[in-house]
């Protein structure tokens, strides 16, 4: 992609030629959450409502989802109590090969010196493709100490990817360390956490063009819809925040997720596929395979 087509704006360009409007070929989904409450915790649910009671399982994933598109998924941690992050890994690795899982993306503490590696080792015979620490409710300070980055740097050198989960404040941190990093494979979930309810683009805006400027950082294009105001989701809402992001990081970079059962506090997966179709339906077909499952094949080894 060249950093012409990215400074003029893909949407401009795209539109002004013939469009290749959107096929229903195979979406890689690299942000499926599974909640098995009989197996393991997950407090973070207690305070929503929409998520705090009942299991959401690969079986009602499948259901939701049949017919809609979604070859394949990824499962992604789903922020277990921390006590639970090995045991959630080692039920999921008994779950990849059905319902279309292709592997998982597990939690890791790198903060953390004794029991890393060996964590790292098991991990290796659990189907892990890549790993996960939530960094948007810890300290800002957790990602920028150097047993973090050192253990960030081991992930690197097994050739798997770390996904980075920060907020929109957070961005230049994670910048810091992408560019500490820059051996290290790092996707940043969620287009950065904008806050499209409160209409917050510039700050956004401006971090997320830095930090796309680092050529090891992925993007992933999920989570948004639950970042509208009540009422407020649809395709016309989020269009601005995702040509951005495209124009940031060039349809090369950019993976997609459903980010289920999440996802129910915004569109819900049904409408989040369908939204993702018309937001990239402007792209010339090459681009939107890319994003749809390509991306995902490349990044994460799969």
């Amino acid at each position: 992609m060249s950093s012409n087509w990215v400074s003029t704006g893909w949407a401009a360009s795209a539109r002004m030629s013939s469009p290749t409007r959107w096929k229903p070929l195979t979406l890689i989904d690299t942000h499926q959450h599974l909640i098995y409450r009989d197996r393991l915790g997950y407090g973070w649910t207690s305070d929503i409502p929409a998520l705090a009671e009942g299991d959401f399982t690969l079986a009602d994933y499948g259901k939701l989802t049949a017919g809609r598109g979604v070859g394949a998924t990824i499962f992604m941690e789903t922020g277990v109590d921390d006590a639970d992050y090995q045991a959630e890994a080692r039920f999921v690795s008994g779950l990849i090969g059905q319902g279309g899982m292709l592997g998982q993306i597990a939690s890791c503490r790198p903060e953390t010196g004794a029991g890393f590696d060996t964590w790292l080792a098991e991990c290796a015979g659990l189907g892990v493709v890549g790993f996960r620490r939530i960094l948007h409710v810890m300290p800002d300070e957790l990602s920028q100490s150097a047993l973090f980055r050192s253990n960030l740097r081991k992930i690197g050198a097994m050739g798997l990817p770390f996904d980075l989960c920060v907020l929109a404040r957070q961005l230049p941190l994670a910048t810091d360390l992408a560019r500490d990093c820059a051996g290290v494979q790092l996707v940043l979930d969620h287009c950065g956490v904008p806050d499209i309810a409160g209409g917050q683009f510039g700050d956004w805006a401006r971090d997320l063009r830095t930090i796309a400027a680092c050529p090891n950082v992925a993007v992933k294009l999920s989570g948004i819809s639950a970042y509208c105001a009540p009422g407020t989701v649809s395709t016309k809402t989020l269009r601005p925040w995702v040509e951005h992001v495209i124009d940031c990081f060039g349809p090369g970079r950019i993976v997609w997720g459903g980010d289920w059962p999440v996802v129910n506090l915004g569109a819900g997966l049904p409408r989040w596929i369908e939204m993702t179709e018309e937001l990239i339906a402007d792209l010339p077909g090459a681009d939107q395979d890319a994003i749809r499952a390509a991306n995902a094949r490349r990044i994460y080894g799969v």
